[in-house]
């Protein structure tokens, strides 16, 4: 089969990024091995010299986690967002899909803005949850109406990074990235050269980071667990289950995204969609599922022409759940850290969450879970610290997102394809 543009384009973007191994498992373990330690020391009178030792140890390692945080997500949202900006001069296809992709992300975000709260209060963490997701990291003060608004533009973008002010870092680096692609091809190419080595850069940083994530992680949840008990255990469960649930709403959207997009009815999409689900599920990838999707692709009789331009551009550019789980993470944390989030508060994080959904390109689900939320939590003002033992558990509701984006994305070429019927451009 010829190789088509988008596959092409999101071929060397995968290329051109370095591939970064995290032990998901070993890092998981080590969150187990540490509540478990710190809920038997609680018991004992060695507690404090065990948390002399451990607080440091894991204070240095979350340090190091965030410091990647700025430079990585500037590097990530100009190679996607150019991309994007880029892939919209492909003709008229090319740009319904982008309509499309514009208007799936916005609507996950504001979704999960308006779900996760009411979900959290339906059914509440338990008890005695409020310490658990207490390790490093203060809220940050969120500005009024005016500031906000005066704060979307950043007057010295060098200030900005160094006070972590996501929001008009974000917007600078989306108009930056923007303005790059529209430069002439020898400049583009030069710039997006220097992104791209930063962006490689820093995820060698941040897998190295990573890498030791078991020994930093067990060293954080030893005092989580110390302050908490069994409690802990109880609240990671209630936190998969309502970022899974927020994630599942954007799953069963793909199904109503073919039915009432593409006219494929949702039991046939359905069927078609099994083997890419399959593969989605094992592998935890979406680039993995590709191949998968073509096939599924095929079952639904679309044009061979539309799936292999929409579902590799897909792959890299359209990460349906991403807003909606990423703002359930940022909003459950500040939920347990008694942080108010005012409306004005979620719409920030929803626009953050929704140009770094552009911008994300493929990643491991560990990496791909600190730049997206980092972000997002840091325009809400809400802690960051918790994120350090979330990426533990990140493994399980990684499923959901690549469930859910693998299914999204067939539904959006479903929904391109029936509306270039008739159409003669390309």
């Amino acid at each position: 089969m010829q190789e088509s543009l988008g596959e092409a384009a999101g071929a060397r973007t995968e290329r051109q990024l370095v591939t970064v191994r995290i032990p998901a498992g070993w890092t998981l373990a080590g969150l187990i091995a540490g509540l478990l330690t710190g809920i038997v020391m609680a018991r004992t009178s060695a507690l404090e010299e065990v948390l002399a030792v451990t607080a440091p140890v894991g204070a240095l390692w979350l340090r190091a986690l965030q410091a990647t945080i700025v430079p990585l997500v500037a590097g990530l949202l100009v190679i996607g967002i150019a991309q994007m900006a880029m892939a919209a001069r492909a003709g008229a296809t090319a740009r319904r899909m982008l309509l499309i992709v514009a208007g799936v992300l916005a609507f996950s975000g504001l979704m999960s803005a308006f779900l996760t709260p009411l979900l959290l209060e339906l059914f509440p963490p338990p008890a005695a949850a409020a310490g658990v997701l207490s390790a490093g990291g203060e809220a940050q003060e969120v500005p009024g109406l005016a500031a906000f608004v005066e704060s979307l533009v950043a007057s010295n973008v060098v200030k900005a990074a160094a006070e972590t002010a996501m929001l008009p870092l974000t917007l600078f680096f989306a108009a930056f990235a923007v303005a790059v692609s529209k430069l002439p091809d020898e400049q583009r190419t030069t710039l997006l050269g220097v992104f791209r080595a930063l962006a490689n850069a820093m995820l060698l940083i941040i897998g190295w980071v990573l890498w030791v994530a078991p020994v930093g992680v067990f060293a954080l949840a030893v005092g989580v667990g110390a302050a908490s008990g069994g409690a802990a255990f109880a609240t990671l469960a209630h936190y998969i289950l309502i970022v899974v649930a927020v994630g599942s709403v954007i799953f069963v959207g793909g199904y109503l995204l073919a039915w009432l997009g593409g006219g494929i009815s949702p039991l046939r999409f359905g069927k078609a969609l099994i083997p890419a689900q399959t593969v989605a599920l094992s592998t935890q990838s979406s680039l993995a599922s590709l191949p998968a999707m073509l096939v599924s692709a095929r079952k639904l009789d679309l044009r061979e022409e539309t799936a292999e331009f929409v579902l590799p551009l897909a792959v890299a550019i359209f990460r349906a759940t991403s807003p909606a789980m990423n703002m359930a993470v940022a909003i459950y944390v500040a939920h347990l850290a008694g942080v108010e989030l005012s409306a004005l508060t979620l719409v920030a994080g929803a626009a953050v969450a929704f140009i770094i959904a552009i911008g994300s390109v493929s990643l491991p689900g560990t990496i791909s879970f600190v730049i997206s939320v980092g972000p997002i939590a840091l325009a809400m003002g809400v802690p960051i610290g918790p994120l350090a033992l979330l990426v533990a558990v990140e493994m399980m509701p990684d499923l959901m997102r690549t469930l859910g984006n693998v299914t999204a994305d067939v539904g959006l070429a479903a929904a391109v394809d029936r509306k270039r019927a008739g159409d003669t451009q390309p």
